[in-house]
């Protein structure tokens, strides 16, 4: 995908940026980049066509780089391919060919048990369709992010936009993973953004200026720096054997004329050298410089620069490598997502719901991120609740995660440099107050029984466990119980106690509340969190505890108070 080894070959001009230097501004989005690093995580899932969520992850991907740029001020304007214009047609049908093989070869994996490599097969066998980029569009319409599917090659309709003031909707630079942009003249191109916004920035107009580094091109035109790309090889044109991007950049260099290198190749390369290269050598350049493009103002298609009378005396068999013309209303119709861009039929946006994508990545799976409540209370303040005398308070977290108010987002822009790390803590807006009661935690003996007496003589303890599906498990009065009873309710106490994670607060009685997760982004994914016991230090700080108190504060002893 793009020209080969010239990202390497440029590595002098590359710099590293953050995304945050264009706040303010609007940024141009290759879509089809971003989806297909998106599909790595779900690829098994499309090439099986599978009907498990998990299919959609690649939106959650897309949208959380979407919300990135968003956080730092910057407009995203996302740009989609559209159908494969003919002289790209041989690079095409290569990419589907090993498409094709690599998914049989991921099967036969599957059928072997082998599912690592399987996975592996199935990431170089999913590709991106119409379809799954239109159930993207339905959720950048939804959340009111601009965006345009281009007439054929979304490289050329981001390098038009780049030339475009940013009143009539041009973009100051361009995000993406094809060095194609380079080519195409775009004056500036970020390459491998990751999750923080962190990137590597190409700017073409200081690749020209730059009078010390190592290639020079003082001497090239954007004409002959996109010669120097076709000659290497592109997706419009392979090379010829022999020519790479360092041969191709020695050769413009010497002779500064397309046409002198052509005649000069012929001659050195003789029979390795097709014979109608320099035709197609011709059209491959024309892509770059005179592509179609879908011109918003006007609503029709249009070149990326108009055509000269001595390239059109040239072509005179005419412009159909470019891509046919398309009517008006045709254009509009697939710049807006609308119609299917390689098969002209209209997409069904009636059954595609984007809350449906929404929640897919928003939230996770209700039986992960399952709720246990542990209330210790009297009769007197259950009959108050049954009765609605009192009133019940709950310090809230939720787990919904917006698209435009990521919850995570500014920790990932802004990741934390030194400190221990802490994977599984659970952002909180609201600080939670524990109990005082908590019967977790191992409790000096006169707390316990100045808890117990401050109740009423006609009030009796009773622990009960109330789970998200309402059943409860309820331990009646501790005095009718004999030792083995209290000791078999100890033992169910300490084993719910290991899946606690959250406190709430409530009025006339003490609740303990826990929460399997929260994402703290549209791209993070639920984690279980768990009560680590540390061993070592921090037994033996409980135990000399113990041993000063002269008494084993355990749960049994609270059972038995």
């Amino acid at each position: 995908m793009g020209i080969k080894d010239l990202l390497r070959f440029m590595k002098p001009f590359i710099e590293p940026v953050h995304i945050k230097k264009y706040a303010g501004k609007r940024v141009g989005i290759d879509a089809y980049s971003w989806l297909h690093k998106g599909v790595y995580s779900c690829s098994m899932e499309i090439c099986l066509d599978s009907n498990s969520e998990k299919k959609l992850r690649y939106i959650a991907y897309f949208m959380h780089r979407v919300n990135l740029l968003r956080h730092h001020k910057i407009t995203p304007v996302v740009v989609f391919d559209g159908a494969n214009i003919p002289c790209k047609a041989a690079t095409e049908n290569e990419r589907y060919r090993r498409r094709k093989e690599n998914r049989e070869l991921a099967i036969a994996k599957l059928k072997e048990g082998d599912v690592q490599g399987a996975t592996e097969l199935f990431q170089r066998a999913v590709g991106i369709t119409p379809a799954m980029a239109n159930q993207l569009i339905q959720i950048l319409k939804s959340e009111n992010v601009e965006f345009v599917v281009a007439p054929y090659e979304a490289d050329a309709q981001l390098a038009y936009l780049a030339t475009l003031e940013a009143e009539k909707g041009g973009v100051v630079s361009v995000i993406t993973e094809d060095s194609d942009l380079i080519a195409y003249g775009c004056p500036a191109v970020t390459f491998k953004m990751d999750r923080y916004g962190n990137g590597e920035e190409l700017v073409l107009s200081k690749v020209f200026d730059s009078v010390s580094s190592k290639p020079s091109f003082r001497n090239f035109d954007k004409e002959l720096f996109t010669g120097m790309c076709v000659l290497a090889g592109c997706d419009f044109l392979p090379s010829v054997p022999g020519i790479g991007i360092v041969k191709a950049h020695s050769l413009v260099s010497k002779y500064r004329n397309l046409d002198r290198v052509l005649s000069v190749l012929k001659i050195e390369k003789g029979s390795q050298m097709p014979e109608d290269y320099t035709k197609s050598f011709k059209e491959a350049l024309a892509v770059f410089q005179h592509a179609r493009i879908y011109d918003a103002e006007i609503r029709e298609l249009k070149h990326i620069k108009p055509l000269t009378e001595q390239l059109l005396q040239y072509l005179d068999e005419g412009l159909d490598f470019l891509g046919p013309k398309i009517p008006p209303s045709v254009a509009v119709a697939i710049a807006e997502g609308k119609l299917d861009p390689t098969t002209m039929e209209a997409f069904d946006c009636n059954n595609i719901e984007p809350a449906k994508f929404q929640n897919s990545v928003e939230t996770t799976d209700n039986s992960r991120q399952a709720s246990c409540f542990v209330v210790f209370s009297s009769h007197k303040t259950r009959e108050k609740r049954k009765t609605g005398t009192m009133s019940m308070k709950q310090v809230v977290v939720s787990t919904e995660s917006k698209y435009f108010k990521d919850a995570g987002l500014e920790k990932l822009a802004f990741p934390v440099k030194a400190g221990p790390k802490n994977e599984n803590m659970v952002l909180e807006e609201t600080p939670l107050k524990v109990p005082n009661n908590n019967p977790f935690k191992k409790r000096k003996f006169d707390e316990m029984t100045e808890l117990v007496s401050s109740k009423g003589e006609d009030e009796k303890l009773e622990m009960s466990c109330i789970f998200p599906d309402d059943s409860q498990l309820t331990f009646p009065d501790n005095s009718s119980l004999s030792d083995a009873g209290k000791l078999e309710i100890s033992n169910q106490i300490v084993s719910i106690a290991e899946q606690i994670l959250m406190v709430s607060e409530v009025e006339c009685c003490e609740t303990l509340c826990i929460n399997m997760g929260s994402q703290e982004s549209v791209s993070s994914k639920p984690n279980r969190v768990y009560i680590e016991r540390k061993r070592g230090q921090n037994d033996k700080l409980k135990s000399s505890n113990c041993n000063r108190s002269g008494t084993k504060n355990t749960i049994l002893n609270f059972a038995r108070v």
